[in-house]
């Protein structure tokens, strides 16, 4: 049986994440300021947003969730202005798919060993999710940083 208060809490720091995500893209007073790289930030918060997409669709998505999403990780990097509501509207996206993973897991998967690794040692699928929790967590303080410091 799965711990489902522990995979309840981990639902909801996702969620969290997620809507302050959203509301860091959506305090950008004007949307072109997503794409600026300058001053010392060599990764616009638009980049970081579309990292965070495709990180998420890959590794829960394609991983846990079985969805049939590609990555294309030079997009990542290379897009560029892409327009607020295609961002927002792919987190809400992303934001079910991990929330459906999170929900269908068993206790059997949570422990078991993530496929999918890109980590030097064998990780579980429980890691996983913790790991790319605080890793969102860690980009949304990058772009809150970016948003303060360029969108004047």
């Amino acid at each position: 049986m799965v711990d489902y208060m522990y995979l309840g809490l981990i639902r909801k720091g996702y969620q969290r994440d997620f809507e302050k995500l959203k509301n860091e893209i959506n305090l950008y007073k004007d949307e072109y300021a997503l794409w600026i790289v300058d001053k010392g930030i060599t990764t616009s918060a638009g980049h970081l947003c579309l990292l965070l997409i495709d990180d998420l669709n890959h590794f829960i998505g394609v991983g846990l969730g079985k969805t049939k999403y590609e990555r294309n990780r030079e997009l990542e990097f290379i897009l560029d202005e892409v327009p607020r509501a295609i961002l927002i509207y792919d987190i809400n996206t992303t934001m079910i798919i991990v929330d459906n993973a999170l929900k269908s897991i068993t206790s059997k998967q949570l422990k078991a060993e993530y496929s999918n690794s890109k980590f030097e040692y064998p990780t579980s699928v429980e890691f996983v999710f913790i790991h790319l929790l605080m890793h969102l967590n860690y980009h949304i303080g990058q772009i809150n940083y970016h948003r303060r410091f360029l969108d004047n």
